[in-house]
């Protein structure tokens, strides 16, 4: 049975500080991240069967070391999607990455295809039936945010940090700055003044690069692209810049450091300025709540903060396994909303059916959307043509005024 729950700020400390000034840190990090190349495969394999069965179902795995990449995990999908064309897809998106290096070559690697059919008992209570409204894959919780801290309705401090290692990947793509490698990670430390971000305590940049340019030459090459992405008069002290402090960044990759999908959902999602449920997305098809109720969660969040009824929102989704309908739905505006919170749930499901069939159609998911989607997060991207980041629209802006007023 569907519960609508609305609980009040004041009654859920939890979720709210007492602080108005205070600092906060988020990181990012690059597509070529060896977690983040991992993300990447997994979702070029779930769009390509996408691209062959928009009902495929997908949960792939990615594991990159040194010289192998493994991809294993369960699907359903065409006969025709050979173990060569997953492989090719692997190795096509490597190479898009930038990993031409020593010890992680696109062309050279092994390549290990471990994927089998889907579990019979998880698409028995997946699939839909005569009696029977197709259901949740898996149980769990799903949480979505949205705050005016930033023009994309996102937490300042990822926002700016993945702003950073984008700028960065972009000029490395453009060849403007080739002595980069596609490894990079960064962290951005806001000070808050009366709960507003208004300048930037540190920043830590830590990038890949050629043995051939010294740690200065790094430093050279970072410095005017934090400075660009930031506010004017938000630059740290010279003291607090950190950029590769180590001193040496040249072994990076899988080959620095074993990768796996699934493990940057931080990173993904809002940098911890709110909570998480626990599931990764990569490599997960739509039927998956884990991916989709986190996609709507964010939906709903942003819409609700756009129209003007709260400066912050967080929303909750619950799901068990073979369910259609979620066990609760939870919204808490953090003392900030300008109507009752329940006003806004049953407003919110009024709009949009929070089965997974549901968004699944509402945000059209069932689209090979998702390999753009591995890096600098899941959220905070602009909706694209061809239905990509559909999660991100306003399109509900109207339809709740009319509804609350």
């Amino acid at each position: 049975m569907l519960k609508a729950v609305s609980t009040m700020t004041q009654n859920n400390p939890s979720a709210q500080h007492d602080l108005k000034d205070y600092i906060f840190t988020s990181e990012s990090v690059s597509e070529g991240h060896p977690d983040k190349v991992c993300d990447r495969i997994s979702d070029a394999v779930l769009d390509l069967f996408l691209t062959h069965d928009p009902y495929a179902r997908v949960a792939c795995e990615t594991l990159a070391t040194t010289n192998t990449v493994v991809v294993a995990g369960e699907v359903r999908g065409p006969d025709s999607i050979t173990k060569d064309k997953i492989e090719e897809v692997v190795r096509m998106a490597i190479k898009d990455i930038g990993y031409d290096q020593e010890g992680f070559h696109w062309e050279k690697l092994n390549v290990d295809i471990k994927l089998h059919k889907q579990s019979s008992d998880i698409a028995m209570g997946v699939d839909s039936g005569e009696n029977k409204d197709e259901g949740a894959g898996d149980q769990g919780i799903m949480f979505g945010y949205a705050t005016r801290e930033t023009p994309v309705l996102m937490p300042a401090p990822l926002y700016y940090a993945h702003a950073i290692l984008r700028s960065l990947a972009q000029a490395r793509h453009s060849g403007a700055v080739p002595e980069l490698g596609p490894d990079a990670k960064s962290q951005v430390t806001l000070e808050y003044k009366n709960d507003k971000p208004v300048r930037a305590a540190s920043v830590v940049v830590s990038t890949q690069h050629s043995e051939k340019i010294s740690q200065q030459d790094v430093r050279d090459i970072v410095i005017p692209h934090v400075r660009a992405i930031l506010p004017e008069g938000w630059m740290p002290p010279e003291n607090e810049l950190y950029i590769n402090p180590t001193g040496r960044f040249v072994i990076g990759g899988p080959v620095g450091d074993c990768g796996l999908t699934g493990r940057k959902i931080i990173v993904d999602t809002y940098g911890g300025a709110a909570p998480h449920g626990g599931g990764a997305f990569s490599g997960k098809d739509p039927t998956k709540v884990d991916r989709s109720a986190a996609y709507a969660a964010r939906y709903l969040a942003k819409n609700v903060v756009a129209a003007g009824y709260a400066d912050g929102c967080t929303i909750q989704l619950s799901y068990a396994i073979g369910v259609s309908k979620p066990i609760s739905v939870y919204l808490n505006t953090h003392g900030t909303g300008t109507v009752p919170e329940r006003e806004l749930v049953k407003a919110l499901q009024q709009l949009v059916d929070l089965s997974p069939r549901g968004i699944r159609e509402h945000l059209k998911l069932n689209r090979p959307i998702y390999a753009r989607t591995a890096a600098y997060g899941h959220f905070g991207r602009e909706p694209e043509p061809d239905g990509g980041f559909s999660w991100e629209a306003l399109d509900l802006v109207e339809p709740l005024q009319k509804i609350i007023g």
